[in-house]
């Protein structure tokens, strides 16, 4: 199966994209980046317009100053760009944070209730999309079938069983493992149906396909959702958390001080009301200006282009996964599932440290390796039983498990997937060599083996 590379026009928009990196033996090559679901690179149109903008930048919402002005007009026009992106409800309100996380951990102050409460999260998620539930609420998971797919059996079955306590099901748009996209909109459609609400973490959705989160009167409406400008070739430190003003309103924000309040006394707060109540101290608008320049960008390439040349990527390289002996893929594209330009698999006899490692000193291709911050479900997805993990967790001596995972971007090639497959073809067929070579990686695998504290968790 050869495709053509129509993606030469969108590798031109990325910047960095021919930057040479050395290589173990001494010699450069130019990098292949296939860890694009962590972060990606920036696009050429924001670095542009940052430089561009770079003089005219002053402090927002704090001045009458022109180059305030302007900065503080900018800022909320930002706002709705973000709006019109998702296609969010205008009684909504888009607040600027710092990336996914703390927009989830935001949330779920916001929504902090008597713990009889129950979030419904699944054995899928990002930590990011779990962690923050814990101590504030009643959490339970929905479970995944056999493929690992979220079971809607499952998150039917626990939305009757709870009989109407459940406030919120937090679920990933898709996931950073296997890169299956869920069905959000028949997810809300059940989540309504029960008088729940439905938050979605789209840290790896919204780059990919056009997002859509339907008038509030849809029962496929998104009440909530939050993503991140890195991954969405965005640097500069901002992400977006979109919901229902009413929800924000009551609440006492995680962040307190300037910018959050109207008049203050020593006996008394008066809130401003949101976002501005959320975004306590001087706001990121440099990195708000980088998300909309990409937001601005991506959408004239038209998302479901961008969606259809990197389904042409990951179908080229499964196909080629699939014939390497020694390889499992944990999740294949077989034509029925939606997904993401993503994929993770391990290689038998060789750790999924040493894999990575060899990859990036012979061939200059960075891939990402371990549990990805999504420890339960890759837990899950290895059969790990509960004694293996507490072994792990009080060992230091144990190598600790994980996978390989190759993420694309709109920059990547079908000639770069190639250099990958040939590579990992060679290590397949010479394990042992490769294993005997690289044992010094194991070192770097368990805490405080030398020292250092490699990339395995996240």
């Amino acid at each position: 199966m050869i495709y053509r590379n129509p993606g030469s026009s969108f590798r031109n928009l990325v910047a960095g994209t021919d930057v040479k990196i050395p290589l173990a033996n001494g010699k450069y090559v130019t990098g292949i980046n296939f860890d694009n679901a962590a972060t990606t690179p920036p696009l050429s149109a924001v670095i542009r317009e940052i430089t561009q903008f770079a003089p005219w930048y002053a402090s927002v919402h704090r001045g009458k100053g022109y180059k305030s002005i302007v900065c503080s007009d900018l800022y909320e026009q930002g706002r709705e760009v973000v709006r019109e992106f998702v296609n969010a409800d205008k009684r909504d309100v888009v607040i600027f944070t710092k990336n996914t996380t703390e927009s989830i951990n935001m949330l779920a102050y916001a929504l902090a209730a008597e713990k009889e409460q129950v979030v419904l999260t699944t054995d899928m998620e990002h930590l990011a999309n779990d962690m923050p539930w814990r101590d504030k609420f009643t959490v339970d998971y929905i479970a995944l079938t056999k493929a690992g797919r979220l079971s809607l059996r499952s998150l039917e079955s626990k939305l009757q069983a709870y009989e109407g306590r459940v406030k919120l099901v937090a679920v990933t748009g898709a996931s950073n493992v296997t890169g299956y996209i869920n069905p959000i909109h028949k997810i809300a459609r059940l989540t309504h149906q029960y008088g729940a609400r439905i938050f979605v973490d789209g840290a790896q959705w919204v780059p990919h396909i056009s997002v859509n989160m339907r008038p509030p009167d849809s029962v496929e409406h998104i009440d909530y959702l939050a993503f991140s400008g890195h991954k969405m070739y965005a640097p500069f430190g901002t992400g977006v958390l979109i919901g229902p003003k009413a929800t924000f309103d009551n609440a006492i924000p995680v962040y307190q001080g300037g910018g959050a309040v109207g008049l203050v006394s020593q006996q008394s707060i008066e809130w401003d009301d949101p976002p501005a109540k959320c975004e306590a101290g001087t706001p990121n608008m440099m990195g708000v200006l980088a998300l909309i320049t990409a937001i601005e960008t991506l959408s004239k390439l038209n998302l479901n282009s961008i969606h259809s040349y990197e389904q042409r990527l990951i179908d080229y390289a499964i196909s080629g996964l699939l014939t390497i002996p020694g390889i499992t893929l944990y999740s294949i594209r077989d034509g029925t599932e939606a997904r993401v330009s993503l994929v993770s698999f391990s290689l038998e006899g060789l750790h999924h440290s040493q894999i990575a490692e060899i990859l990036s000193q012979k061939a200059g291709i960075a891939v990402r390796n371990g549990l990805f911050c999504a420890h339960p479900y890759v837990e899950k997805l290895l059969r790990l039983s509960d004694e293996e993990i507490k072994y792990y967790q009080t060992h230091d001596d144990k190598k600790l498990p994980g996978l390989v995972r190759i993420s694309f971007g709109i920059y990547n090639t079908i000639s770069e997937i190639e250099v990958f497959l040939d590579l990992l073809s060679h290590i397949a067929s010479q394990r042992q060599y490769y294993a005997n070579k690289y044992s010094y990686v194991l070192e770097h695998n368990r805490p405080g083996g030398d020292g250092k504290r490699a990339d395995f968790y996240c």
